[in-house]
């Protein structure tokens, strides 16, 4: 189906793009917030030009050689920085769709919203806006850059240095099947080279690749029992190859075998965004780090723990980068 008109889907009462998490029940034990980062940049006086003008920041990556990849919704959508956030410069060549995904009003989702229709809609042209498509930027162990263009519903690898390389799903077609997306939202890489697509505000579905980009399968459905979904918008893997999903409209994290097999959840834990899997195999949830058995161990501070990240990264010495819609990317380091 060619997407080139407004596409109308209704939020089940109560629905928001971005809400709040759960009550953070973990005290800030080993991070400290860096307050101006990344570094402002000079006006042609000399003098600092004040905070960076990010419009809506929705991922944060760390290339593997040590460098930021910011992901934000204005002009040059990807941006590198240094650790210590002097800037590099725009990265990658590819150009990201300016529709945008966003929900139906509550009123219309009274009205006309099915058990199986999806709670977003994109909206494209006129009504759209600059990069909105750019959903998360992430890096596989290889040091490739993939990013998540919600409305073309496409993913892309770059190389390390942003070349193009290859592409999951079929720019500006929806579908449900093997070679294509619907509104796409993140990837992650399990350790025996798989790619794990979490197919969200479209459909409600988590797809497995090759590491050559081949179909393996897919699970999920809409729904809120249990290995079902609302959103299902991050996703990240252990060293083990279990598979975590953020079900962001049904407050939890679910968590699934290798093949897709549910296992259990993680209940109460919010309407959380961003989970970013550790060296040491524990996750960030939204502000919160827990242990994979699903218990709290620290909270980041100020903004950080209010769990509204919408993507992030771990750097290797253990500092924190998030990503907010409020347009501000955030550094926390570790002490």
């Amino acid at each position: 189906m060619r997407i080139s008109h407004l596409i109308l889907f209704c939020v089940l009462p109560g629905l928001a793009l971005a809400q709040p998490a759960a009550k953070l029940d973990a005290p800030v034990i080993h991070y400290q917030h860096v307050a101006a980062w990344p570094t402002p940049l000079k006006g042609d006086k000399g003098f600092p030009a004040g905070p960076w003008n990010f419009i809506q920041v929705t991922s944060v990556a760390v290339k593997k050689d040590g460098n930021i990849l910011v992901m934000h919704r204005g002009n040059d959508p990807i941006l590198e920085f240094k650790p210590d956030g002097t800037v590099v410069g725009a990265f990658g060549d590819v150009k990201f769709n300016n529709g945008k995904v966003m929900p139906m009003a509550k009123d219309v989702a009274a009205k006309n919203r099915t058990p199986q229709m999806s709670g977003y809609q994109a909206v494209y042209g006129l009504a759209g806006c600059s990069n909105c498509g750019a959903h998360e930027v992430r890096v596989d162990p290889d040091g490739n850059v993939w990013v998540v263009d919600a409305p073309s519903h496409l993913i892309t690898k770059m190389s390390p240095q942003g070349k193009t390389l290859m592409t999951l799903g079929t720019r500006d077609n929806s579908g449900q099947n093997q070679t294509s997306f619907y509104l796409p939202t993140d990837i992650a890489f399990a350790p025996n080279g798989e790619l794990i697509v979490a197919d969200g505000y479209g459909n409600a579905r988590i797809v497995r690749f090759s590491k050559e980009g081949k179909y393996l399968g897919a699970f999920g459905m809409r729904g809120n029992g249990a290995g079902q979904f609302q959103l299902p918008h991050n996703v990240a893997v252990d060293a083990k190859g279990l598979i975590y999903v953020s079900d962001r409209e049904n407050q939890r994290i679910e968590i699934f075998d290798p093949s897709g097999k549910f296992l259990r959840q993680w209940e109460n834990v919010g309407a959380l965004s961003s989970l970013i899997m550790t060296k040491d195999q524990h996750i960030w949830a939204g502000g919160m780090l827990r242990d994979l058995n699903g218990k709290a161990i620290e909270t980041l501070p100020g903004e950080g723990a209010n769990g509204r990240a919408h993507g992030g990264a771990v750097a290797a010495n253990g500092d924190v980068y998030i990503g907010l819609l409020t347009g501000t990317v955030e550094k926390f380091v570790r002490q």
